[in-house]
């Protein structure tokens, strides 16, 4: 196998995310879970997705995982490497983008690394280094109140400069309007200055179009999925790769479905309360969740007497007030552990029950989930929502599909329209 992309995801459902938009652009797609064993037997494919569960943990760990990625990706033959961040930046003064960052580019020998959350198909855009989500700056909408992660400040260029050892500039918008040459030409400036990575603006698709194809030409990028879809095209366009329709196989797999909320994200809050209308919903209790196993073996208990009539919800999401309350009682971390590890519990209990079609919502649910059932990797399968995909478990202990959605993502009927494609 000799990759046209690699890319390495810093968690689960924004690996999924990436690799649904690089299968839209014609790349044939391989989301793996974690670097991959040197037996794992993959497809002829034109792009991996490591899914790496890097964004919270501590930054020489998180370093140490994408290292070992990128290691993987180069050896099958990949010239670029994009480290795949969250549309909104999430990560603290301490990392983990700025750490991973540079080890990253110092290992690809590059003096200047672009950098971009831009996808404005999802409403995420970058002016004058400013991200905003819809028509306000990050630090005023609700996604400011992740419940590991906060983002407080909407400035990139200050965001990232607090995290890296380099210095950190702009290629503003009226520069990716000159497109890629000027931009090329500007980032040799920067390097010549001294600065190693650049926030770029994007506000439309074809400023995406602009940074791929100028990021291209260096080893290594750092963005969101829109910057996948940036490099994607400018493979397309040069002529590296042949642009192809891409699925999975359509063979059904039957059998019980199911799906766990773990995010405390509004859009997450709308989409399980509009689930309630169509299938039987349990709602957690944190506080029970934290004294002992017998609020999972509750839910599994209720989950498993009603799977014969239907699919079933479980959710541990709650309010940002309740999830502070809960935090303030046991830890922000001491919480947030116990919780994924009680929606790994449930997972592994409803797949013993039989359960094939997974629905998982929330990044650190989905890392959870998919760890504990062991799955290697997945093919990427039709679209859900915008960067949901379908996914198709390969080389896994059962045939299944699962979804693993950002707790942002899709609208108020998501967990039904996923079952809907989920056969």
């Amino acid at each position: 196998m000799t990759l046209a992309l690699g890319c390495i995801a810093d968690d689960y459902t924004g690996a999924s995310d990436l690799a649904n938009t690089l299968t839209r652009q014609g790349l044939r797609t391989v989301q793996t879970i974690g670097v991959p064993p040197d037996d794992l037997q993959l497809p002829e494919v034109d792009a991996v997705v490591v899914s790496l569960k890097s964004r919270s943990i501590a930054a020489p760990l998180a370093v140490e995982k994408s290292r070992a990625a990128e290691k993987w990706l180069r050896s099958r033959g990949a010239s670029h490497v994009l480290f795949k961040i969250c549309s909104t930046f999430d990560s603290t003064d301490a990392g983990n983008i700025g750490p991973v960052l540079d080890v990253l580019r110092a290992d690809a020998g590059e003096p200047i690394v672009l950098v971009t959350p831009a996808f404005p198909e999802t409403g995420r855009t970058v002016y004058m280094g400013n991200l905003f989500v819809g028509a306000v700056p990050l630090n005023e909408s609700p996604l400011k109140d992740h419940p590991l992660n906060p983002m407080r400040d909407s400035n990139l260029v200050r965001v990232l400069a607090r995290q890296s050892r380099g210095k950190v500039g702009l290629a503003d918008l009226a520069m990716i309007a000159q497109g890629p040459e000027a931009l090329r030409t500007h980032l040799a400036g920067l390097a010549a200055k001294g600065f190693a990575a650049a926030i770029a603006d994007a506000v439309f698709e074809r400023d995406l179009e602009t940074i791929g194809a100028a990021a291209l030409r260096h080893r290594v990028s750092v963005g969101a999925s829109g910057l996948g879809l940036g490099l994607a095209r400018a493979l397309v366009h040069s002529g590296r790769i042949t642009s192809q329709a891409a699925s999975i196989s359509e063979a059904a797999v039957g059998g019980p479905a199911a799906c766990l909320a773990g995010s405390c994200s509004q859009a997450t809050l709308a989409q399980i309360a509009k689930a309630e209308a169509t299938m039987p919903v349990l709602q957690l209790d944190p506080e029970q969740i934290m004294a002992g196993p017998a609020e999972v073996a509750r839910a599994l208990d209720w989950a498993i007497g009603r799977l014969g009539d239907g699919p079933v919800l479980i959710a541990s999401s709650a309010t940002p007030d309740q999830v502070a309350a809960v935090q303030a009682k046991f830890g922000r971390h001491a919480a947030g552990y116990a919780i994924e590890q009680a929606m790994a519990d449930l997972a592994e209990g409803l797949v013993a029950a039989g359960v094939r079609r997974l629905v998982a919502a929330g990044g650190e649910t989905s890392g959870a989930v998919v760890d504990r059932l062991g799955i290697p990797g997945f093919l990427v399968g039709p679209e859900i929502a915008a960067g949901v995909p379908v996914l198709r478990a390969v080389s896994a202990r059962h045939e299944m599909l699962l979804a693993l959605k950002s707790g942002n993502f899709g609208g108020e009927t998501f967990f039904s329209d996923a079952l809907k494609l989920m056969r």
